[in-house]
């Protein structure tokens, strides 16, 4: 009794079985390489690649089992059946085949498993159906169990050859799935082998037409040439891939140095696509080939605009994995990749445009500073509310001014003053509903629209604001002042028609609520709109007065009153006005404080005079008179001193005359300028004493080196008993303080006597001189130095 374990063990050839191991390998090895390439996605001819690896696996099964059964001698008569010996061979391509076929056209992730046990399936059919052909001078018994292990142990390693080969994307993948096929068959033939034992008898021969074992040489040359074939066109294949997969890196490499996505695609099927595409998708690269486009672009008009519109961009909306949605720009365009037409799409994401888009509309439409609609974003609102406006409805526009804002940044600075915009802009927000609109429309000015039922509804709203900034004003901080507001209100369409008459009219209801005073609100009235437009027309000619060269200095001589000697002049400002002719300064000094022009001018004015003074051949003064607004600037002081310094005019013969009402709104903060403007040894005079609040601590407080009585106490002083005993009053007053008292509005001579005996200083009004170019006091002053060096050097 023989096993045919021993006889490979005792009497087996050892260059047969090394050559079924060759063979093995290469039927695996092809099997593998072929299989992989069929089961790419766009390979062509994908049933005649599994064909291929179906008769290389399959013929390689068959040599393998056949050579290792040449090898071994059991010393009897041996002989093999034709008609199961080439049945086996059938199976063995048919069923492996199957399995195959099945791994790789069945979509199903497991496929590769089923696959993998049906060629395990097939290995045993043409084992056991190629071992019923095998005859010998005895009989063959078989162990069952060990029959069993061979098939299990066969299909075990068939799966996992197929699975591993087929599923991974690398070379040493492929090669471990190639082994586990060789092993597969190797140790199916091995324990099926161990399964049989061979019993001689004497009685029984080799039957008829068996064909000697020596005969199967041919064929299984056959099959062996055939694997030899299908190893050489797997390494073709494989060779080519390899070259394919470089050309595709070094491609891929360059897609993904691109910041826009690049997609390859064959027939709206990604074949490829790199990284940047694969972040905008959410989706793996790896993962995207196979896929078709529809799946991100599911819009079929975009997909019908690229493919008729070839190298032109289009816009879409690309759909990501986690349902959100990206705004894109695409451009498509015809390649050849691996040597077949297909089509590149670079996708572009917008996100950033459009975020950027939004921004540039948002800033073209909102002041950036408070993030509230501009005034041009106002008017097309309220263009809008007027248009969709029904009868017997109203609409309120109500235009706001910060009272004192110019204050504010002057006093505690520019940033400070933003963020009290801010503020102001988010307080009056606050008290609005999505019906209503607030918008910054100038620098210290806010414009609300809202929708009115009566007049009175835009006054309680009007109170509500000025109520909040009062309440917010109370709670603030030291340093973050909220101004209080004055408010005018124009209703639609009780006082207007269109937007211009209304925006004009709240405008002028504005300017009617600043007559009143500060914090306060006024409705528009027709009867008195007419002065105020007037006003705002002034105020605009006023603007381009000093550009335009139309303000004038004149000059007022002043006088000690016992000598009647001119010691000094007071500058005046006139304006003539091209049209109006010459402009009272009672009509537009007031304009140019409310709208703060007097600074503009008034620096023009200081300059001007110092400018002319300084050409002087004699040294004498020259008065300026100084508003509120400038008194309270802290850059006053230093813009004095640099006019000054630009004029070259002697600090000590420049006086400025401020009025008592410009230093009570904020004393300390005069103070503190006066000061320094006194540090530069130029002298101030309280002007119009008597008509303020004629304090006399104003006189202890503030550095004053002159007092000026207003010409309302000076007229008829020497007739009228009560203002010469006012007249006396204030200057035994200078003369206690050691101030010299000037006279302002003398008229008569009797006026100048009366001032005389009562030892005032100074005087000076139309008795004296009348305002006028300074050329005309050339008597006075010498003339212009310019003149008098042209005069020596003709001289000389």
């Amino acid at each position: 009794m023989l096993t045919v374990i021993g006889c490979f063990i005792i009497g087996n050839d050892p260059w047969l079985v090394v050559l079924a191991a060759i063979i093995c390998t290469l039927a695996a090895s092809s099997t593998i390489a072929l299989l992989v390439h069929a089961r790419r996605p766009r390979a062509g001819w994908r049933s005649g690649w599994v064909a291929i690896a179906a008769l290389a696996g399959g013929s390689g099964i068959w040599a393998t089992h056949f050579l290792s059964m040449l090898a071994c001698d059991p010393g009897l008569v041996t002989g093999y059946t034709i008609g199961p010996t080439v049945l086996s061979l059938v199976l063995a391509v048919l069923v492996t085949g199957i399995g195959l076929g099945t791994a790789v056209f069945w979509a199903a992730r497991v496929a590769p498993l089923v696959g993998g046990g049906i060629v395990g399936l097939g290995i045993a059919a043409m084992h056991y159906t190629g071992m019923a052909g095998y005859e010998i001078a005895g009989h063959v018994i078989w162990n069952a169990p060990l029959v069993a292990v061979s098939i299990a142990v066969g299909i075990v390693f068939a799966i996992a050859a197929l699975w591993i080969g087929l599923t991974s994307t690398r070379t040493r993948g492929r090669a471990t799935g190639a082994a586990l096929l060789v092993v597969a068959i190797c140790a199916h033939h091995l324990i099926g082998m161990t399964a049989v034992t061979l019993v001689p008898d004497p009685r029984v021969s080799v039957p008829e037409g068996t064909v000697p074992a020596l005969w199967l040489a041919l064929p299984v040359g056959l099959a062996s040439l055939t694997i030899l074939l299908m190893a050489c066109t797997a390494l073709i294949l494989d060779l080519r891939d390899r070259q394919s997969a470089v050309y595709r890196g070094r491609l891929l490499s360059l897609a993904n140095a691109a910041v826009d996505g690049l997609v390859i695609c064959d027939k709206a099927v990604i074949v490829s696509a790199n990284d940047s595409f694969a972040t905008l998708t959410g989706i793996q690269a790896r993962d995207l080939t196979g896929l078709p486009l529809s799946r991100f672009f599911p819009d079929r008009d975009t997909l019908r605009g690229l493919a008729e519109r070839a190298d032109e961009p289009i816009e879409g909306n690309l759909h990501r994995t986690d349902g959100t949605v990206l705004p894109v720009e695409l451009i498509m365009r015809p390649i050849a990749y691996a040597s077949t037409p297909h089509v590149a799409l670079a996708v572009r994401d917008l996100t950033m445009r459009r975020r950027a888009e939004r921004q540039i509309q948002f800033l073209v439409s909102h002041d950036p500073l408070t993030g509230l609609p501009n005034r041009q974003a106002f008017y097309d609102r309220l263009d809008q509310h007027l248009r969709q406006a029904v009868p017997g409805e109203r609409l309120a526009l109500l235009y706001i001014d910060l009272d004192g804002f110019k204050e504010i940044n002057d006093l505690v600075g520019n940033a400070i003053g933003d963020v009290t915009l801010v503020r102001v802009g988010q307080l009056i927000a606050g008290l609005l509903d999505e019906t209503q609109m607030v918008a910054r429309v100038g620098s210290d000015e806010f414009a609300v629209v809202t929708p009115c039922a009566h007049a009175v509804t835009a006054g309680r709203l009007a109170e509500e604001i000025r109520a909040t900034l009062r309440a917010a004003s109370d709670r603030a901080p030291q340093g973050e002042p909220v101004p209080a507001a004055t408010i005018g209100i124009a209703v639609f369409p009780d006082d207007a028609r269109d937007r211009n008459d209304l925006v004009n009219a709240a405008d002028t209801a504005l300017l009617l609520a600043k007559t009143e005073g500060r914090g306060s609100y006024r409705f528009f009235e027709s009867s008195v709109g007419q002065d105020v437009r007037d006003r705002r027309i002034l105020e605009k000619h006023l603007r381009r007065a000093l550009s335009e060269n139309q303000l004038r200095l004149v000059y007022q001589p002043q006088i000690e009153t016992r000598t009647e000697a001119v010691f000094g002049f007071e500058v005046l400002l006139r304006w003539h006005h091209p049209a109006r002719g010459l402009v009272s300064p009672a009509l537009f000094i007031p304009i140019a404080e409310e709208s703060g022009l007097i600074r503009e001018i008034g620096a023009w004015v200081l300059r001007e005079a110092c400018r002319e003074a300084a050409q002087w051949v004699a040294p004498l003064t020259v008065a300026v008179n100084v508003s509120g607004l400038q008194v309270h600037d802290p850059a006053f002081a230093p813009s004095v001193k640099a006019i000054l310094a630009e004029t070259g005019l002697d600090p000590a013969r420049l006086e400025l005359e401020i009025t008592e009402t410009a230093l009570i709104r904020d004393p300390v903060r005069a103070s503190t300028n006066l000061r320094q403007l006194k540090a530069l040894g130029l002298r101030i005079a309280m002007d119009d004493f008597g008509t303020g609040y004629s304090s006399l601590s104003n006189l202890r407080l503030f550095p004053f080196d002159t007092i000026k009585i207003d010409g309302s106490f000076i007229a008829a002083v020497d007739s009228n008993p009560q203002a010469a005993a006012i007249v006396r009053s204030v200057l035994g007053l200078g003369a206690g303080l050691g101030l010299p008292v000037i006279a302002e509005g003398v008229e008569t001579a009797e006026e100048l006597a009366f001032l005389g005996a009562e030892n005032c200083h100074a005087a000076q009004g139309y008795f004296i001189g009348r305002p006028a170019p300074i050329s005309a006091f050339a008597q006075h002053t010498g003339g212009s130095r310019a003149d008098a060096h042209v005069v020596a050097t003709v001289a000389a």
